[in-house]
C-alpha cells in the first residue's frame, strides 16, 4: 500500500513537472465582452475577454508587456467564433488589439472587422471560446446591434447562440441561386466530369438523358446531406469524385466510341450530390427558408450545368466532323489531360 501510495505521488509529480502553467495560468468563471455593430457592408466586433484565459489557451504566458501574436489569435478566434451573414458564415481580421483592466483583472481588447458583400438582414454569432478547452464555466455578455434593432445574451456552455434580424424571402431566393451558379464554375472537378460524360454523348438525345440522369442523382444526395438525412466522410466523398473521373476519362481513352450510358450518369450523380452539399455545411441555413434555399442552390447548378454544356457540346460535334487528321487527338489527348487532374486530385485527397 505504501508503494502505491509513492508510485501515485510519484506520478503527480511528474505531472506538475509537465505542465507547469495549467497550476497558476487557468481561471474559473472567467468573463467576456462582445460588442457587435453593422454600418453598411462593414461589421465592426469588440472582444474582451480575460487575458490569462486567452493565453491559457493558446499555450502562452500572456501579460501586459508582451504583444499579441495577430496572426495566431485571429485564428483562434475565427476557429471559436462562428459569425453568419444571412447564413454565409464570415471571418474577421484584427485590426487592433490592446490591453485594458476591467474589474481588477487585465482583459485582452481585441477589435475585429469583417468586410461583407452588402448590408446583411441577419446576423447569427456562435460562441465557443473556452468554453470546450480550458473554462466551461466562461460567460461572455453579448451585444448586437443591427440596422437600428438590438439584441443582448449572456453566451454560456449551455446557451452559446445569439440571432438578430430575418432574411427577407427574395433575398434569399436570389443569394442561394447565386451560390449555387458560383459552386459550379467553380467546381472544376465538377466541370471536369460533366465535359468527360460529353465526350461520349453521341446525340442530342443521348446528351439529354445523362445530364438528366446526373440532375435526378446529385439532386436527390444534395438534398438527403442537406437536410442530415444521410452523411458520409467529407474526405470519402472528394477521394471519389476524382475517381469518377479518373474512369469516366479511362472509358474515353481506351474506347473512345463507347457511349455513355445515363446509369453510369445517375451512379456518379449520387457521389457529386454528397460534393455540392458540403458548401452547405459551412452556412447557417435559415429554418423558414430551408426548402427554398435547397431549391434555389440546386436551381443554380442546374442552370450553370446547362450553360457549360450548352457551349462545349456543339464544339465536340464540330471537331468530330472535321476530317483534318491531327484534330482527331484534340479529345483523347484532353481525356489524358482530364485523367491526369483526376489522379492527382484523388492522391491529394485520399492520401
Amino acid at each position: 500500500m505504501k508503494k502505491l501510495f509513492l508510485i501515485v505521488l510519484l506520478l503527480l509529480s511528474i505531472t506538475s513537472i509537465q505542465h507547469p502553467q495549467s497550476v497558476y495560468a487557468h481561471t474559473n468563471n472567467s468573463e467576456g465582452y462582445s460588442l457587435i455593430e453593422v454600418n453598411e457592408n462593414l461589421l465592426e466586433y469588440e472582444l474582451k475577454v480575460d487575458l490569462t484565459e486567452l493565453g491559457e489557451s493558446l499555450n502562452k504566458q500572456m501579460d501586459k508587456q508582451q504583444l499579441f501574436d495577430t496572426q495566431v489569435v485571429q485564428d483562434y478566434i475565427n476557429s471559436h467564433i462562428d459569425l453568419y451573414v444571412d447564413s454565409v458564415k464570415v471571418e474577421g481580421t484584427i485590426k487592433t488589439s490592446d490591453v485594458e483592466t476591467i474589474n481588477n483583472k487585465l482583459f485582452a481588447v481585441i477589435n475585429l472587422n469583417y468586410q461583407l458583400e452588402h448590408k446583411p438582414e441577419k446576423l447569427v454569432l456562435n460562441y465557443h471560446m473556452f468554453l470546450d478547452d480550458t473554462d466551461p464555466s466562461h460567460a461572455n455578455f453579448a451585444t448586437v446591434k443591427l440596422d437600428g434593432e438590438q439584441q443582448e445574451a449572456v453566451l454560456s456552455y449551455e446557451s452559446r447562440e445569439l440571432e438578430i434580424g430575418e432574411v427577407s424571402f427574395i433575398n434569399n431566393i436570389t443569394q442561394f441561386f447565386s451560390l449555387g451558379l458560383e459552386h459550379i464554375f467553380t467546381g472544376y472537378d465538377h466541370i471536369l466530369f460533366v465535359i468527360s460524360l460529353l465526350f461520349g454523348a453521341k446525340t442530342i438525345k443521348n446528351i439529354f438523358s445523362l445530364v438528366t440522369a446526373f440532375t435526378i442523382a446529385h439532386s436527390v444526395t444534395l438534398a438527403l446531406a442537406t437536410l442530415d438525412i444521410v452523411q458520409l466522410p467529407g474526405r470519402f466523398i472528394e477521394s471519389a469524385i476524382a475517381l469518377s473521373i479518373v474512369y469516366v476519362a479511362l472509358i474515353n481513352i481506351f474506347n473512345p466510341d463507347s457511349k455513355h450510358q445515363p446509369w453510369l450518369a445517375f451512379a456518379f450523380g449520387l457521389i457529386h450530390g454528397f460534393g455540392f452539399a458540403g458548401i452547405l455545411s459551412e452556412m447557417r441555413l435559415d429554418g423558414s427558408h430551408l426548402v427554398y434555399s435547397l431549391l434555389s442552390f440546386n436551381i443554380g447548378i442546374e442552370i450553370g450545368q446547362v450553360i457549360i454544356v450548352s457551349l462545349v457540346f456543339p464544339i465536340l460535334l464540330w471537331l468530330k466532323k472535321l476530317t483534318f487528321k491531327p484534330i482527331k487527338w484534340v479529345i483523347p489527348g484532353t481525356s489524358v489531360a482530364i485523367f491526369a487532374f483526376g489522379l492527382v486530385w484523388f492522391i491529394e485527397r485520399a492520401f
